[in-house]
């Protein structure tokens, strides 16, 4: 019966880290700019 215990706790830990590396990936890593890029400049001049 203990090692049926140890068995399930080593379970959820396991649950437990990957749900919250997943939840640290979403929210630090992949994180989006949040600022608008700037269109590229062309070259020469744009006079008609």
């Amino acid at each position: 019966m203990e090692t049926f215990l140890e068995v399930i706790r080593e379970i959820v830990k396991g649950i437990v880290r990957e749900s919250a590396a997943y939840i640290f990936r979403k929210s630090v890593l992949d994180q989006k700019k949040t600022t608008p890029r700037r269109r590229k400049q062309k070259g020469g001049s744009q006079y008609k």
